[in-house]
């Protein structure tokens, strides 16, 4: 199974929402499920969900958590060198997107990301910018999606 995140770059007010990503994991993956986890590595959100996931590998060790590059690697030697000393990723991938101009390259990756994913977790609280227009996209592939934002706290 292959899980990807869509979410604000920054987050404010949100409370338990570590432990809420958690748990929408657990509910979604068996124990012993092979689990790859697709990050975005560049705002709260993502920062969050990768902290989410290294918890969740502690315990089952059978999971992958993947920083999705959207920049091509040599451009992005510090950006990646910083993230895998962190020790949140087990590894990067860069997708196919070395024709894709850099100002498009995060919106192209996420929808690359979404193409890959049999489920979405999501927090996006409004309707405009990027994570909102990863999620339109999501919904218009008809994924499975649990948007957090939208659950009650």
């Amino acid at each position: 199974m292959i899980i990807t995140f869509l979410g604000h770059r920054s987050l404010y007010n949100v409370g338990d929402l570590l432990e809420r990503v958690q748990n929408t994991i657990v509910e979604n993956v068996g124990p012993n499920d092979d689990t790859v986890f697709y990050c975005g590595g560049y705002g709260d959100f993502d920062n969050l969900c990768a902290k989410a996931c290294r918890f969740i590998k502690e315990k089952r060790p059978n999971c992958e958590v993947v920083f999705v590059m959207p920049y091509i690697p040599d451009l992005q030697k510090e950006k990646r060198k910083s993230l895998m000393t962190s020790d949140l990723y087990d590894s990067t991938l860069y997708p196919p997107l070395e024709n894709v101009p850099p100002k498009f390259a995060i919106s192209k990756r996420n929808e690359w990301m979404v193409m890959q994913a049999d489920l979405i977790i999501a927090y996006v609280e409004h309707s405009f910018g990027g994570a909102y227009k990863g999620l339109e996209y999501a919904r218009r592939k008809k994924k499975r999606i649990v948007n957090l934002a939208e659950e009650k706290r």
